[in-house]
């Protein structure tokens, strides 16, 4: 099972990110992510926070061996045509390692603050939905286009009716959370949408969000469907628990 981590951006410095990922790198982490955010998701809603593309792509550069992205960007954020060509060109300077991550978006502070219209989830999902062929189309027009010939898209988020029906339709990768018990159940429910659509469910990679006390349970993920674990992490980025996970798998 592949295993990586979420470098929360908030309450740090550029400095002490790229020390993190770095190091996540140079330890083997099959994926190191950022989330798509413009303030911080908690404790000091005022404390230093950084923008996820910029920073991917000084990781892009930065880093080596692990697959990189956002754990997920908000797709309403930036136009989609724009989107494509940002992880193209990541994609790029990284050597083919951008995983184009993306979701529907939700944290109203975002929106409010930089000027965006925060509408209704399901207007938001179908914004989404109507996205997602618009970025593919332009992926596929760039020159050069991604460097292994395409980018792995991965969807994230839980809903039942429309995100992992989405999933099924479009995404190489899918994004849920823990515990266990949810996570299991949110993969029954993706199965049962590529069973309606005639996919193969195997085809899409499933990726869990998790603490790192989690990883005491990796296996039960792993019976659950688990295909990578994600681990997140604030400042200061520990990773003891995820090297330990390594040196015994």
């Amino acid at each position: 099972m592949k295993i990586g981590v979420q470098l929360h951006p908030q309450a740090t410095s550029v400095n002490e990110l790229r020390s993190a990922w770095k190091a996540a790198d140079s330890l083997g982490v099959d994926s190191i992510f950022v989330w798509d955010h413009f303030y911080p998701l908690y404790g000091d809603p005022e404390a230093a926070h950084f923008e996820a593309y910029t920073l991917l792509a000084a990781m892009a550069a930065d880093t080596q061996h692990a697959q990189i992205g956002a754990l997920v960007t908000c797709f309403t954020y930036r136009n989609a045509d724009l989107l494509a060509d940002m992880s193209r060109t990541i994609d790029h300077i990284s050597n083919g390692r951008f995983i184009l991550g993306i979701g529907s978006g939700w944290f109203e502070r975002d929106y409010t603050e930089y000027g965006y219209e925060f509408g209704t989830a399901i207007a938001r999902l179908r914004l989404l939905e109507k996205g997602i062929p618009v970025i593919k189309e332009r992926l596929g027009k760039l020159t050069p286009g991604p460097v292994n010939g395409t980018i792995p898209f991965m969807i994230g988020g839980s809903g039942e009716k429309v995100t992992l029906k989405l999933t099924a339709q479009h995404a190489d990768m899918h994004n849920a959370f823990g515990p266990v018990e949810n996570f299991a159940h949110k993969m029954s429910v993706l199965d049962s949408w590529c069973a309606q659509i005639g996919r193969d469910p195997r085809e899409i990679e499933r990726t869990v969000a998790i603490y790192p006390a989690d990883l005491e349970n990796a296996k039960a993920f792993e019976d659950s469907g688990a295909d990578h674990l994600i681990v997140m992490l604030g400042n200061p980025y520990d990773l003891t628990a995820v090297e330990k996970y390594m040196g015994s798998r």
